[in-house]
């Protein structure tokens, strides 16, 4: 199924082909626009109505709705009624406004961690780009007050780490990852560091929580969406290639062989793929995973963590059944379900095009199969749901389909091109700043320049609401990526707050399966959403019948 490559009505263009996120398929750091989420990290909330109002007016193209996937989701709309408000307001019509919309959250077993929009970010691991960015992701996220994530690898990939028979001495990189995020954090979100098997056999976790305590949650991964194999990064030096190969990585081709060497020297071969370990190679059932798993989770409670968490990817439904089981009986705090059809660094492309289930369907399997555990009296561990999702009607879509467990819409790619977009604009106007942020931008493109102008606070929308948070003085150490995240979290906090508004939903926790309709026969067998006209057509008939 092929998507618009533009939206007249925003005004927005892809620069590449848009996948069902609205994303390009191949997103660019030094892209100079002018996709939805592009310009939803500079204008916010403006994003959210058509263009030049007075001189317009503008109707839906959505109308074919083929195929199963979260598009093809429909969003109801209510004519009475207000669920969920807030004690100090009542409901009447000057309180029940979409700005009323509460859309705090939190997830957790034991200990509950609070967040203030139901986003966290997808993991940014070992990739260059998130190291690149980070600055900007973390102060960003923080300043939101959103969960995010540290990828696996982060420590084995820096040449200034220290490792000795498995216990770290030092990693500065997973330092400043951790201490860039925490200097910012106010109560609300969390930093997440993810662990491989690498990281495992490295002491992540025994590093983290001897030098950051409980102030970080440390997540187990079994998969993602876009690759079922570990994680890969590319590198392009030979020394830098033989460092990860000598540190345990597998390293493609091998940079040891004397044949490989003569290639890489005479320029046949020019980079070299660095790729993680597959888990659980040694077991043969679930009853042997689920022995291992059980065991790992009590080791890290035995180091002392009070939080921990779990990510698998698109695997089949035995996979999924047994993480949701496992995760609840072990009570985790979070299991975060990602489908085929979410973004990626570096996964084989034809590989991240043809494996696992797509979101859509391993989601509704996934609400399925807790609603069995939950008839049987466990209680449920609170679900993210990740892949391929960027806007506010994914959100909507996706807390509803996997209410009451879904907590979090996990996002990544989406929450990563405002730092890309901020980093570009801050290289331009402060040049002296343009290779510590990563900017790739020689000036303002005029796109932007003519319609919006040239300075920060004219650029973004969100400029003044973050210097009100941080205040005049500390906005000289705020990256402009992380303006981009601010101002693009502000435009998903207002539509997702207009969406449950109309809803008549005016909590998070009031989102439900009846919020949704399918639009179409075979998402309605896929996901047991009803189809659209078939939701309350028994009612309608009791009316028209009374």
């Amino acid at each position: 199924m092929g998507y618009a490559k533009q939206n007249d009505v925003l005004g927005t263009a892809n620069r590449g082909n848009p996948a069902e996120s609205g994303l390009c398929t191949l997103c660019r750091a030094d892209c100079t626009g002018r996709c939805e989420t592009f310009l939803s990290s500079l204008k916010g909330r403006k994003m959210l109505y058509p263009r030049d109002f007075g001189t317009v007016t503008a109707g839906s193209s959505n109308v074919n709705h083929l195929g199963v996937c979260y598009n093809n989701l429909r969003i109801q709309g209510f004519n009475y009624g207000a669920q969920g408000m807030p004690d100090r307001l009542s409901n009447s019509a000057d309180d029940c406004i979409f700005p009323n919309v509460n859309l705090e959250t939190e997830f957790g077993s034991e200990v509950k961690t609070k967040v203030k929009i139901p986003i966290m970010t997808g993991a940014l691991g070992s990739t260059f780009i998130a190291a690149k960015y980070w600055e900007s992701f973390a102060v960003g996220a923080a300043l939101v007050g959103i969960p995010i994530v540290v990828g696996e690898n982060v420590v084995g990939i820096d040449k200034q780490a220290v490792i000795e028979k498995g216990k770290i001495i030092k990693a500065p990189e997973l330092d400043r990852r951790i201490e860039t995020y925490l200097k910012y954090y106010d109560g609300y979100g969390a930093i997440i560091v993810q662990m491989n098997v690498e990281d495992t056999r490295n002491g992540v976790a025994e590093y983290i929580i001897e030098k950051y305590g409980d102030q970080v949650i440390i997540e187990l991964k079994w998969g993602q969406g876009a690759k079922d194999i570990g994680g890969e990064i590319q590198v392009s030096s030979l020394d830098y290639a033989t460092f990860l190969h000598n540190r345990g990585y597998i390293v493609d081709p091998d940079p040891t062989k004397p044949e490989v060497v003569q290639a890489f020297e005479h320029g046949s071969i020019k980079s070299f793929a660095r790729h993680s370990r597959l888990g659980y190679t040694n077991l043969n059932n679930y009853e042997q995973v689920k022995e291992d798993f059980y065991a790992a989770v009590a080791y890290l409670r035995g180091l002392g963590y009070k939080r921990i968490t779990l990510k698998t990817g698109s695997y089949g439904m035995e996979a999924l059944a047994m993480s949701i089981k496992f995760a609840s009986e072990m009570k985790l705090d979070l299991l975060t379900i990602d489908g085929s059809g979410g973004g990626t660094g570096m996964s084989p492309w034809n590989m991240m095009e043809t494996w696992g289930v797509p979101s859509l369907n391993l989601h509704a399997k996934a609400y399925e199969y807790a609603s069995i555990l939950a008839a049987q009296g466990l209680k449920v561990v609170d679900l993210a749901f990740a892949g391929g999702l960027a806007r506010e009607d994914h959100i909507f879509k996706a807390l509803s389909l996997g209410a009451p467990y879904t907590k979090l819409i996990c996002m990544g790619r989406a929450l990563m091109i405002p730092a890309f977009v901020g980093a570009n604009i801050e290289g331009v106007l402060y040049p002296d700043r343009r290779e510590r942020v990563n900017g790739n931008w020689d000036a303002i493109p005029a796109s932007l320049s003519k319609e919006f102008g040239v300075s920060a606070e004219e650029l973004f929308a969100g400029y003044y609401d973050v210097q009100k948070k941080v205040g005049a003085d500390d906005m000289k150490n705020i990256p402009l990526g992380a303006m981009g995240v601010w101002t693009l979290a502000d435009k998903l906090a207002a539509g997702l707050q207009q969406l449950m508004a109309g809803a008549r939903k005016f909590s998070v926790s009031e989102i439900s399966r009846t919020d949704i309709f399918s639009a179409n026969r075979e998402t309605e067998r896929e996901t047991k959403i009803p189809f659209m006209t078939d939701y309350n057509d028994d009612l309608a008939h009791k009316i028209l019948n009374s």
